[in-house]
């Protein structure tokens, strides 16, 4: 291959990440949109929802924290391979369910299993892109959420309108080894790849490459990087700044996965089996503007001379001010209005979460990288693990007073303010979010 034209293989990783994250948002989101047919086949109220919701959530959390770890032993390619292989068989684990405790013991396989994919991920695209690139490579895989999620329900209500809801679960799930086949073809790390030139390997490494000695340098990029014990990382400020960046909007964006569906149902009398979910397409299509969107933002400033940590932070308080808005959707009738409001929020969400993964990036080495993603992602999963248990017993409340809209419009504020009080904490821990030094 001509080593002065340069390859341009990273976006093919790009591109492998976007349909894991795809998957991932399925699986996922398969009982949120069969909600109101689970309640019926096992009696649930929505306390019982919301603890099914939490034991997800704990799991995921705890296999966040465990990936972490594994996918900076093993590597990227080794941990996906382990998480997709749990969380594929997990999923389809639910269609066998006969009992709450059963469709519940596969939730949290689910969970676990799906703690490995943001941990791979991240890592991935540290290893295969620069600074400057990385938000925007971040935001285009970390689409793949908003893309399960508008192909999710015609999926879905398309498949258990036909065949029940045990097939969707079922087919679904299996979609994860299709993918994993694909993975091991054509994915390495760059050192090792025989599908990259010098140009691009030395692209990738400009971050890293310094002018008084690019040779001594870019021999150290591909030795083993000093590991930083799981512990000190919780000594570090930047840590906890990443930490409480997802433990309070992490919660936000489960809340609209899990509920909005029956929220639109319920409110606004949508059938949305009738129309395969079409209000749940339309906002997760445009929210998936808001996640390249925001991955590119971020980058276009920094490509402009911004300094990193302007760039993002300036960036992540501009998706935290257009979270705001969602707590009018108590004053709006019209369901279009209502859809447009959610689109904003979710939108302004992944927008968001594309920037504060690749914080973790501008503040860690690699060799610690997936373990404090591990970290915030599990603080983000124990906030995801609480606030629904506060959602089932706020509505159940609501609706034995014959008005559950009055606990809607009260999560919607709460959620409506998250994301501000998020930053300031972020802007507390580390204001200029400094690379962290192994010492």
């Amino acid at each position: 291959m001509n080593s002065t034209v340069m390859s341009r293989y990273r976006w093919n990783v790009v591109t492998l990440l976007f349909f894991a994250t795809t998957i991932n948002y399925i699986d996922r989101q398969v009982m949120g949109l069969l909600k109101d047919d689970l309640a019926k086949a096992f009696n649930w109220t929505e306390t019982d929802y919301g603890n099914l919701v939490t034991a997800f959530s704990a799991a995921y959390a705890i296999g966040l924290l465990a990936f972490g770890r594994i996918v900076d032993k093993l590597g990227s390619k080794m941990g996906y391979t382990i998480s997709i292989t749990l969380w594929s068989i997990a999923a389809m684990a639910n269609a066998a369910a006969k009992s709450t405790f059963g469709f519940g013991a596969a939730r949290v396989a689910l969970g676990f299993g799906e703690g490995g994919n943001f941990p791979s991920a991240i890592k991935a695209t540290a290893e295969w892109f620069p600074k400057k690139e990385r938000a925007f490579a971040t935001g285009i895989f970390n689409a793949g959420a908003n893309i399960g999620a508008v192909v999710g329900p015609a999926i879905v209500y398309g498949i258990a309108r036909q065949q029940g809801w045990e097939s969707a679960f079922l087919w679904t799930g299996a979609i994860g080894f299709v993918w994993l086949v694909l993975w091991w073809v054509f994915y390495e790390v760059p050192a090792r790849h025989k599908k990259i030139n010098k140009a691009e390997f030395d692209y990738i490494h400009s971050d890293e490459i310094t002018p008084a000695d690019p040779v001594a340098t870019e021999a150290a990029i591909q030795e083993p990087q000093k590991k930083i014990p799981w512990v000190k990382l919780f000594g570090i400020r930047q840590t906890w700044a990443f930490l409480f960046g997802k433990l309070l909007t992490d919660p936000v964006w489960w809340f609209f996965l899990f509920w909005m569906p029956s929220y639109l149902s319920n409110t606004y009398n949508v059938n949305m089996k009738d129309s395969l979910g079409l209000p749940i397409i339309v906002i997760y299509t445009i929210t998936s503007v808001g996640s390249i969107g925001g991955g590119w933002l971020s980058s276009y400033l920094i490509k402009r001379g911004w300094p990193i940590f302007k760039a993002r932070k300036t960036s992540m308080l501009i998706f935290a001010v257009c979270v705001l808005p969602v707590m009018l959707i108590q004053y709006v009738d019209n369901l279009w209005t209502a859809v447009l409001l959610l689109s904003l929020a979710t939108a302004a969400h992944q927008a968001w979460s594309a920037n504060i993964f690749t914080t973790a990036s501008d503040m860690f080495p690699k060799s610690a990288l997936s373990s404090v993603v591990g970290i915030g992602g599990m603080a983000g999963s124990v906030g995801g693990m609480l606030f629904p248990l506060v959602v089932g017993a706020m509505l159940d409340h609501y609706k034995v007073l014959g008005n559950i809209n009055t606990g809607y419009n009260l999560l919607f504020t709460i959620c409506a303010f998250a994301y501000l009080l998020a930053w300031l904490l972020m802007h507390l821990f580390a204001p200029k979010m400094e690379m962290v030094e192994v010492k």
